[in-house]
C-alpha cells in the first residue's frame, strides 16, 4: 500500500449575507478571500480563483527557484515570477512564465535554473493533471 503525505489543505464557505460570489477560505490556518472582478458581477473584495492558482504558480516557482539557489550558494538578491493565465476563442487556456533573475548569473546558471522551474511541484500538479475526487454531504443549517 502506497503511504500518502499531506500537502495542503484549505476550507471554503460562502454564505448569502456575503456580496454576490465573495468566498472566505482558510489555507492551513492563514485566511484568505476570493471573490469575482466587479465586470463579472463579484464585489472584487479578493482575488478570482484563477487568481489564486497563478498565485499559488508563481509563489511554487520563486520558492523552488530559492532553494535550489541557496542550496548550491549561489547569489541571487532577488526572484521575480510573473504569471498570465489566458483562454483563447477556441477555449484552450495557457500559462505563461516569466522569471527574472539578477544579470550576473552565468548561462548554465539561468539554465539550470530553467530546468527546475519546469520541474516544481505545483507546475507538475498543474501540467500532469491531478485526479479530485468529490462527495456531497449534508450541512447542519441551525448550527445543532
Amino acid at each position: 500500500m502506497k503511504t500518502r503525505r499531506h500537502i495542503a489543505h484549505a476550507t471554503a464557505s460562502s454564505g448569502s449575507t456575503l456580496p454576490p460570489w465573495r468566498v472566505d477560505l482558510r489555507a492551513g490556518h492563514h485566511p484568505l478571500v476570493a471573490d469575482e472582478p466587479a465586470s463579472e458581477g463579484g464585489g472584487d473584495t479578493g482575488t478570482s480563483p484563477f487568481g489564486l492558482v497563478v498565485s499559488g504558480l508563481a509563489a511554487c516557482t520563486a520558492m523552488t527557484l530559492r532553494m535550489y539557489a541557496d542550496r548550491k550558494g549561489w547569489e541571487l538578491s532577488g526572484i521575480d515570477v510573473d504569471i498570465h493565465y489566458d483562454i483563447d476563442e477556441e477555449g484552450n487556456a495557457s500559462f505563461a512564465r516569466t522569471v527574472a533573475v539578477p544579470g550576473d548569473l552565468d548561462p548554465a546558471q539561468r539554465q539550470r535554473l530553467a530546468e527546475i522551474a519546469e520541474r516544481t511541484p505545483v507546475t507538475l500538479a498543474l501540467r500532469h493533471g491531478t485526479p479530485i475526487a468529490t462527495v456531497f454531504t449534508s450541512m447542519d443549517v441551525d448550527g445543532e
